[in-house]
């Protein structure tokens, strides 16, 4: 009997991350579903070369120039494309031979080959919320107009798109993202200013990158979601509801304009989204961890202490004012992030200079792409100055 689901041509941007390494697990469970297409890896070229080694992409593309002699020897006798350096991210974007693009690339660095793929008319599973944060406008217009099925990833984001699944026109009154409050829920400054780098990455639900797990620790990465789901289901500021559930086991809800609510449950485990995006509209057999609801004797839920972790504040603001906000507010949290896991900056520093750069960087109501890579740009340079890197 011919198999329902056609094989599915997937490009993994950002492989060797913690999101493509678990999508290559699903691809390794699933050899007659799906089949990588393309691998790209910023640094790791260890990682990358194995990779290419298992799944034989058509091309691979090592970000890192540096490294690029080590990956095409080390890929020599096989039959694969070896391509280096950001602009390469964009070429094998402009590909024809895959279906779907995972943008699993960390920050804005994931912006210019998701738009490639989107001109294109691919299937675009958006593991990289910074996109939509950056230039959400533009990227879901051109989606549009190019016919490209955008479909997240993110956990709360994917939760969100499952509970509209089948709801057609009715029209959202809210919906509510879950935070499981990082690792320093129910602390007060008097506690985060002495917190180290050791400390943020210790996220108590997730297992996820350095950046994100940072994000997660200062609420930032509540806030961008807040900004990507805007764009994601075309909502209004105010239609945004965020709630603290520290159990992670509600992953996000929607409340339609008749009262009743919507929640996707399970595990806390990034394969579920990732395979949901991979096979939709269609679920598929897998062998993950279920929820046990004897095991689970309650779910909680609180207000987010904004006045502590005022990232979340300032991303609210930047997604209330609009324009090139969100994008100063990103660019300048990237650095501080940056900055924070080199040991150059303290915990609370990186609300302080985010806040900074949204005083003093040029604001745009309304930018055009290259304004915004121009914000981008001036909102690092004014944070790389005040931390004097």
């Amino acid at each position: 009997m011919a198999n329902a689901i056609q094989k599915k041509r997937i490009a993994l941007f950002g492989s060797t991350g913690s999101i493509g390494t678990q999508a290559l697990e699903v691809i390794r469970a699933n050899p007659d579903l799906f089949e990588a297409e393309i691998l790209t890896a910023q640094t790791n070229d260890e990682l990358l070369v194995k990779q290419a080694l298992e799944f034989k992409p058509n091309a691979v593309v090592i970000g890192d120039e540096a490294k690029y002699h080590k990956v095409k020897e080390a890929l020599s006798s096989e039959n694969i494309k070896v391509f280096c350096g950001v602009a390469a991210l964009e070429e094998v974007a402009d590909f024809d031979s895959y279906d779907m693009m995972l943008a699993g690339i960390v920050g804005f660095a994931g912006l210019k080959p998701t738009l490639k793929a989107v001109a294109k008319g691919k299937a675009i599973g958006l593991a990289n919320k910074e996109t939509l944060v950056v230039a959400g406008d533009i990227v879901m217009q051109k989606a549009m107009e190019n016919k490209a099925p955008v479909i997240p990833v993110d956990s709360e984001h994917s939760a969100i798109f499952q509970c509209l699944i089948g709801e057609g026109r009715n029209k959202i009154e809210k919906i509510i993202l879950t935070a499981s409050g990082g690792p320093f829920l129910g602390k007060k400054p008097n506690f985060l200013v002495n917190v180290k780098r050791h400390h943020a990455l210790q996220h108590p639900n997730w297992t996820m990158g350095a950046k994100i797990s940072i994000d997660s620790a200062t609420l930032m990465n509540k806030g961008l979601e807040m900004i990507e789901a805007k764009w994601l289901f075309n909502l209004l500021p105010e239609q945004i509801q965020v709630v603290v559930h520290p159990q992670s086991i509600i992953h996000s809800m929607v409340q339609f304009e008749d009262g009743s609510i919507k929640a996707q449950m399970g595990l806390p485990d990034m394969k579920l989204p990732i395979q949901y995006a991979m096979t939709f509209p269609q679920r598929i057999v897998n062998d993950f961890p279920r929820l046990d609801f004897k095991k689970v004797t309650s779910l909680n839920f609180e207000e987010p202490d904004v006045k502590t972790f005022r990232n979340l504040a300032l991303a609210t603001e930047a997604l209330f004012k609009g324009g090139n906000m969100p994008c100063i507010l990103n660019a300048a949290n990237e650095i501080a992030v940056w900055a924070f896991l080199r040991n150059l900056i303290g915990f609370l520093d990186i609300t302080a200079v985010v806040e900074k750069a949204m005083e003093k960087v040029h604001f745009i109501q309304k930018p055009t792409l290259e304004q915004y890579f121009e914000s981008d740009g001036e909102a690092r340079n004014f944070v790389a100055s005040l931390i004097k890197m």
